[in-house]
């Protein structure tokens, strides 16, 4: 074997494994890059880690179905299934849309609603310090195409964030509410 042969095989094994330590890196740079969107208020940008059409397909269902469960809790079997499915669409869709914005993706990374604790003492800015539910999140891989960050939510149940490949880039592309 010529040495340039065998230079060009550790240059092409050294780009592999650089290529492979990036797009395992992916998910943790994508949660960072969230988080860091997030604390300086720059909704704007989320795009770049959220994929809103793909979250809002994943929460539909959900929300659904727990919609649904409420209506025949409060009016029993009186209703056909159709009617339920209707109402439940027609109320859902704007929870969804609210939750599946820049604000909505910043109110649930800052808010309350994953809070474990309120933490007490102010920030370096003399403001109460955000909260950041993804800061000590459960992460695991799935697949080599889905990551997991899971999160207690206020009752200490689990949110999980589901971040997919694109190419290259990971996004948030699903979450799973607690039941």
């Amino acid at each position: 074997m010529s040495k340039k042969l065998k230079w060009s095989l550790v240059v092409a094994g050294g780009l592999l494994l650089v290529l492979v330590g990036y797009v395992a890196a992916g998910p943790y740079l994508a949660i960072n890059g969230l988080r860091r969107v997030v604390a300086s208020g720059q909704y704007g940008e989320l795009w770049r880690f959220v994929d809103y059409d793909r979250l809002r397909e994943s929460l539909r269902p959900q929300l659904q179905a727990r919609v649904a469960e409420g209506l025949i809790q409060r009016v029993g079997g009186r209703q056909n299934d159709r009617t339920i499915g209707q109402v439940t669409a027609l109320i859902a869709k704007p929870v969804i849309d609210t939750m599946v914005s820049p604000q909505g993706i910043a109110t649930l990374l800052t808010g309350s609603a994953l809070a474990q604790r309120v933490s007490p003492g102010t920030g370096k800015d003399g403001r109460p310090p955000l909260n950041d539910p993804l800061a000590d999140a459960r992460t695991r891989f799935e697949s080599p195409s889905l990551f997991t960050a899971t999160v207690p939510n206020a009752d200490g149940k689990p949110v999980v964030f589901e971040f997919r490949r694109d190419g290259l880039a990971w996004k948030l592309t699903g979450l799973r509410l607690p039941e």
